[in-house]
């Protein structure tokens, strides 16, 4: 990556770091002299010229600082947005590493999409953009429709009992989950009678 940065980096053609620092120390002198100065002029030339002079030479240590100041600030905005973008263009490669840990860990990561399908069921309806987001973690681990159907039947039935009860609503959305997972109503009462049984 330091690589990567410094040949991005290479194209602004900056001056080396050290003249920076220099502009800012001797500005930062110039600046210290001219307000000692000011306190003191001295008999060396009429007082009100001295002052004059040393207010002079504060501002011209105070531009000449600044500016080395503001060299180094852009510099490190440079580096900071090169390094952004080295980053960006890094995450855009496919992570072998997490596509390994789904084909090594297909449970845990099926239990995540359970657990998906549990939230998308808390107002008591899949919407549209819900499904569609679903249906990209099905595919992302292999899961065919029967098994996310399933899945969502079992994730309706856990939500709607987690008060106690089964409002009429939530029997609907059961059903209709239900139907889609091609689940006989025996099947789906007893679910219902297992998830109420543990809320008790």
């Amino acid at each position: 990556m330091d690589a990567m940065v410094e040949e991005r980096l290479a194209v602004f053609d900056d001056e080396p770091d050290l003249n920076d620092w220099v502009e800012v120390m001797c500005g930062a002198a110039m600046a210290v002299l001219g307000i000692f100065h000011l306190v003191e002029p001295g008999n060396l030339v009429d007082p009100d010229v001295m002052r004059w002079f040393a207010a002079a030479v504060v501002a011209a240590g105070a531009v000449w600082a600044g500016h080395g100041l503001k060299d180094m600030a852009v510099k490190e905005v440079r580096r900071s947005i090169a390094v952004l973008e080295s980053v960006d263009s890094e995450s855009s490669e496919i992570d072998t590493g997490l596509i390994r840990d789904v084909l090594l860990n297909q449970e845990a990561y099926k239990e995540f999409l359970v657990h998906a399908y549990e939230s998308a069921w808390d107002d008591g309806v899949i919407t549209e953009e819900e499904l569609q987001e679903l249906k990209s973690f099905q595919e992302a681990l292999g899961i065919t429709d029967e098994e996310a159907a399933g899945m969502s039947v079992k994730a309706a039935i856990k939500t709607a009992a987690s008060d106690g009860e089964i409002s009429e609503d939530e029997a609907k959305a059961i059903d209709k989950a239900a139907r889609e997972a091609k689940m006989s109503p025996d099947d789906v009462k007893q679910a219902v009678k297992e998830e109420l049984d543990k809320t008790e």
